[in-house]
C-alpha cells in the first residue's frame, strides 16, 4: 500500500491518506466498493438509491463499518426540483445520521435546504456541480468542499459542457473552500496536474468501474477496459438534461430520436430507465440501456483491487511530480 505522498485541504477534510474521492455510482457503490476505497486510503460514497429498502441501505451502512473497522465513509445524496422526491432523501438522512456517518455528497440541486440538519449532525459536506456559479453558491450555502465536474464526465455534467482543465484553472482560484475536480480522471499525472490548478485532490467514478470490489459483471468491466475516450456519447440534449453515458446501440436509438425531434419522453423512457442499467450491470450486456461513462473510463485498463488501482495512480503521481521537479 502507497505511503501518504500529498497533504492536502482534500486529505485533512476527510482524514484520507490519498487526495482521491470516489464519487457516488448508482448500483455500483455498496459496502464492498466504498469499503475497498476507504481501506485504500481514498474518501467513498454509498448510494442509498441503489438499494431495495430502508432496510437494506442501514444494513449497508453498518457492513460497511465493519469492512473499514469502523472507518469514516460518505454518502451520497440526490437533491431534487422537486419536493416529493426529497421527501426520500430525508429518509437517507435520517438513517446516516442515526447510523454515525461522517460525511455526505450532495448532487443535483443545492443542499441549502438540508444543510442545518446535516451540520448538526457533525456531518461534513461535499456538493458536486457543474460550473463555477453553482460552485460559488454551494459555498455560499454553508458546503466544506464543492466538486466540480468538468464536460469529460460521465452521468450529468450539466449543459455548459466545460472543460475539466478550464474549470480547474477558474474555480479553485474563487473560492475559500477544498475544490475536487472531476471529469476524465484516471491517472496521477492528472492528480499533480489537479493540485497544481489548486484543487485539494481529484475524483475517480469511470475509471473503477473495473476495480474487483465492483460487483457487475466481468463482461461489463471488460467492456470499459477496451474502451477507448472517443467510446461516450452525450444523449437527452432535447430535453436539457445532457447525460454522457456509454456509446452502445442503445445510446444511437436515443440520439436518433433526439434528432427527429422527438420530444415525448415516454418514447425514452424503455431506453433510458435507471433498472435497465442494472441489467447491463448484472448481465454483462453492455448494449443494455444507456449505462452512465465518463471518459476517464479509457484509463481503466484492467479488472484489479481498487488498493492496486490507487497504487498505479499514486506511482504515477510521484513519477510525474519527479519530472516537474527535474529529478527523473
Amino acid at each position: 500500500m502507497t505511503p501518504r505522498t500529498f497533504k492536502t485541504p482534500i486529505t485533512e477534510l476527510f482524514g484520507i491518506r490519498h487526495p482521491l474521492i470516489c464519487g457516488g455510482m448508482m448500483w455500483l457503490s455498496n459496502a464492498d466498493y466504498v469499503g475497498a476505497v476507504v481501506n485504500g486510503g481514498g474518501m467513498g460514497f454509498i448510494t442509498p438509491r441503489s438499494f431495495p429498502t430502508l432496510d437494506d441501505f442501514r444494513n449497508e451502512l453498518r457492513r460497511c463499518f465493519e469492512i473499514t473497522q469502523g472507518g469514516q465513509f460518505g454518502v451520497n445524496l440526490y437533491v431534487s426540483a422537486r419536493p416529493e422526491a426529497n421527501e426520500q432523501l430525508t429518509r437517507f438522512l435520517d438513517i446516516a445520521i442515526e447510523e454515525g456517518v461522517g460525511f455526505v455528497e450532495t448532487a443535483g440541486y443545492s443542499p441549502r435546504e438540508f444543510l442545518p440538519r446535516i451540520k448538526d449532525a457533525g456531518i461534513k459536506v461535499i456538493h458536486k456541480c457543474t460550473s463555477l456559479r453553482h460552485a460559488v453558491s454551494a459555498e455560499k450555502a454553508g458546503v466544506d468542499a464543492v466538486i466540480i465536474l468538468g464536460a469529460e464526465a460521465g452521468g450529468h455534467p450539466g449543459m455548459q459542457l466545460i472543460g475539466t482543465m478550464v474549470q480547474g484553472a477558474q474555480v479553485p482560484q474563487a473560492l475559500s473552500i477544498p475544490v475536487v475536480l472531476a471529469g476524465g480522471m484516471g491517472t496521477g499525472r492528472q492528480l499533480v496536474a489537479c493540485l497544481a490548478l489548486g484543487a485539494g485532490g481529484m475524483l475517480l467514478a469511470s475509471r473503477m468501474i473495473v476495480a474487483s470490489e465492483i460487483w457487475a459483471h466481468d463482461d461489463y468491466k471488460r467492456r470499459v477496459a477496451e474502451m477507448d475516450a472517443a467510446d461516450t456519447r452525450i444523449i437527452m440534449t432535447i430535453f436539457g438534461d445532457n447525460s454522457r453515458v456509454m456509446a452502445n446501440e442503445t445510446a444511437d436509438r436515443v440520439l436518433a430520436l433526439e434528432a427527429d425531434g422527438v420530444d415525448d419522453f415516454e418514447a425514452y423512457r424503455g431506453l433510458v430507465a435507471g433498472e435497465i442499467q442494472r441489467q447491463a450491470y448484472e448481465s454483462g450486456d453492455w448494449n443494455l440501456g444507456t449505462p452512465s461513462v465518463g471518459q476517464g473510463g479509457s484509463f481503466a485498463d484492467r479488472i484489479e483491487p481498487v488498493e492496486v488501482i490507487f497504487d498505479r495512480i499514486m506511482a504515477d503521481a510521484v513519477a510525474a511530480r519527479r519530472t516537474i521537479e527535474g529529478t527523473r
